[in-house]
């Protein structure tokens, strides 16, 4: 078991730049939301919605913004962006599962001869990696994963459990004898400080390779297609579909549920709302979505007779 983390106020202000308002020497041993904190806690306040907790909180400590109004009550950091400091902070207090020691390989892991990895690489149990794939340094790759083939994946990145990686593309051929498969022969290249959420899939290239530009966040069941190029510091939520070929720009930003067709081109920070499904390219920067709020099943019955008449 890992030792208790414990911190005073004040290392905790200058490890996210913030300003403490009471006890500096203050010790928290935990991260907690309002609600569940206890004397032990530091929470924090970053959604509006949640300021009725301030006055019932048992926090040792909040962090909380610069336009908060502050009282003696409990002890407070202060920070330009609450949640971003809390963010850094949750960094003091990672679990060991995440903490790298040298290079941990777990000993079910099956790793190619074919395949090469770099230093302080943490291989979890049954893992799976496929000839010609190259592991950068500080990768951390979670139990039950699959880099079938032909996958690069850069320094400081994490694939969560049970991720494919590398998979065959859907490509094929129509005849009159049926389909014809198309062999992938494309990489799947995986940049620095990307961060792949639990049982996604991720295709290698049909020709080109599939690409996954530095700092993407994917969150759980998220498919990804061959050729697909998606962007630098993008963001996508869970169960989103990329059909193949398309090209998308940096700071895209993409709600659960939502699906971008094939073959498109996406510009630069561009926000998809949940339960979007884009169909055309888009060229210019914003934010774009097309989801109906659920109704009562008769209401909705009237809703798509009045959508039909203005199509």
């Amino acid at each position: 078991m890992s030792p208790k983390k414990e911190y005073s106020l004040a290392e905790i202000a200058e490890f996210i730049g913030s300003k403490i308002v009471g006890n500096s020497s203050a010790v928290v041993s935990n991260i907690a939301t309002l609600e569940n904190a206890t004397k032990e806690s530091i929470s924090f306040l970053a959604n509006k919605k949640y300021h009725k907790y301030i006055k019932t909180t048992l926090a040792n400590a909040v962090i909380v913004s610069t336009s908060f109004e502050i009282d003696d009550r409990l002890n407070y950091l202060v920070s330009e962006d609450p949640y971003l400091a809390y963010a850094k902070l949750t960094t003091l207090f990672k679990k060991s599962i995440y903490e790298l020691d040298n290079a941990i390989v777990h000993p079910s892991a099956v790793i190619s001869n074919e395949s090469k990895i770099g230093k302080d690489v943490s291989i979890g149990a049954n893992v799976v990696i496929g000839p010609n794939c190259i592991i950068g340094n500080n990768v951390i790759i979670k139990s039950n994963c699959s880099l079938v083939q032909d996958v690069e994946i850069e320094d400081f990145s994490v694939i969560h459990n049970g991720s494919v990686l590398g998979s065959d593309g859907f490509g094929y051929a129509p005849s009159k004898d049926g389909y014809v498969k198309i062999e992938q022969l494309g990489k799947l290249v995986i940049g620095k400080n990307v961060e792949i959420g639990a049982s996604c899939t991720i295709d290698r290239g049909a020709l080109d390779n599939t690409e996954i530009h530095d700092g993407v966040k994917l969150d759980n069941q998220i498919q990804i297609a061959h050729n697909v190029v998606l962007g630098e510091n993008s963001a996508i939520a869970a169960s989103c579909a990329i059909a193949g070929s398309t090209v998308i720009g940096k700071n895209f930003q993409m709600g659960g549920l939502s699906g971008v067709l094939g073959h498109l081109s996406i510009c630069d920070n561009v926000t998809i709302g949940a339960h979007t499904l884009i169909t055309k390219s888009i060229n210019e920067s914003g934010n774009y979505i097309g989801i109906m709020p659920a109704q009562k099943q008769k209401d909705w019955a009237k809703s798509s007779v009045f959508i039909k008449k203005r199509v």
